[in-house]
């Protein structure tokens, strides 16, 4: 397989995966101008992540000569490693069922900074528990982390608040979309860390805890994870199928009455956003582990510019909301600075 040994080519994976994870959303938007309900795009979407996720398996897992292919890792997979990587699809999934659902109900510019955002610093708590837990300390400046710490949580609720008075001026209540954007928030938070335990620590995996750790490459670990999300799919996507959030109820029946257009779209969607998990973890080990996942999660920044300047999602609104939202992406930057200096 190919793993990034360079520290600039495993920070370049990152910003990649931050583009990715911040541009997939545009395919649902493409969708919804069809009047292609959200319920029906995710399953496309998810088509697209496991048909992206053998591709990676088969080229940059399979090719070069660092470590066993992904056919040899398939052949010797283990229980403990399995069941991370699985479980990883499926929490994320729960998750990113309601973050599009966020994004079809308030915006990409909405949706996503609340929801990723919320995952972003939950998962800067997370990490940074796991890492006091194990008796070490943060290495760098705690101050500047928790510096951008509060300085998102401060974006993400003027955030919110951009989007009230958006609502209010078009008459509708802004609840549904915030709570979409919450619920997918605290899902995503626990994906990354348990899809990295199914990992080798080799290969940038988490270190084994009581002698128990990951033996699968990034690849084969990237391929069950979206095998988790396939098969959860039907479950998640059926319940707001039958009681939706936005719109009228769709059926299975509904779903073979789109036409080829619009489900290559919703494949690109899983496409897009499933490169971006390939080619975050075949940085390995390169590059230090705290930029990279500030980087990697910067994703609500990348959304948000589509979601304003793009699909024009505050056009009409007052100069005082679109002082709000100005601010919001100002303070994401900042926040992201902040986070990415704190590292030594």
């Amino acid at each position: 397989m190919i793993i990034a040994t360079s520290y600039v080519i495993g920070i370049l994976c990152c910003i990649v995966c931050c583009i990715c994870w911040g541009s997939w959303g545009n395919a649902q938007k493409l969708v919804a101008q069809r009047n292609w309900s959200f319920e029906l795009f995710y399953m496309d979407f998810t088509i697209g992540l496991v048909i992206t996720a053998l591709l990676g398996a088969f080229t940059l897992g399979s090719l070069g000569h660092q470590g066993p292919t992904f056919l040899a890792n398939m052949s010797t997979l283990d229980s403990y490693s399995v069941t991370y990587a699985l479980l990883g699809g499926i929490v994320w999934n729960f998750g990113t069922i309601f973050l599009t659902a966020a994004m079809a109900v308030a915006g990409m510019s909405v949706g996503f900074p609340i929801g990723g955002g919320l995952g972003w610093i939950g998962g800067i708590f997370y990490t940074y528990i796991l890492t006091v837990a194990d008796g070490n300390k943060y290495p760098g400046n705690e101050k500047l982390l928790w510096l951008g710490v509060v300085i998102i949580v401060i974006a993400i609720l003027l955030n919110a608040r951009a989007y009230g008075k958006l609502s209010s001026g078009q008459h509708k209540t802004p609840v549904k979309g915030i709570v979409c954007a919450l619920i997918s928030g605290i899902a995503i938070i626990f994906f990354f860390g348990l899809v990295a335990k199914s990992i080798d620590p080799i290969y940038g995996g988490v270190p084994a805890v009581g002698g128990v750790s990951g033996h699968l490459t990034p690849y084969t670990a990237v391929f069950l994870f979206s095998i988790g999300a396939l098969v959860t799919t039907p479950i998640f996507n059926t319940l707001l199928m039958y009681f939706p959030l936005q719109g009228n109820k769709v059926s299975f029946r509904d779903y073979f009455k789109g036409n080829s257009h619009t489900h290559i779209i919703g494949i690109l969607g899983g496409f897009i956003w499933m490169a971006g998990m390939v080619i975050s973890f075949s940085r390995g080990t390169a590059g230090n582990n705290a930029i990279a996942y500030a980087l990697s999660n910067a994703a609500p920044v990348v959304a948000m510019i589509w979601g304003v300047f793009v699909w024009k999602e505050f056009k009409g609104a007052s100069k005082e909301t679109k002082g709000l939202v100005w601010a919001t992406l100002i303070l994401f930057v900042i926040g992201l600075i902040s986070i990415t200096l704190s590292s030594e």
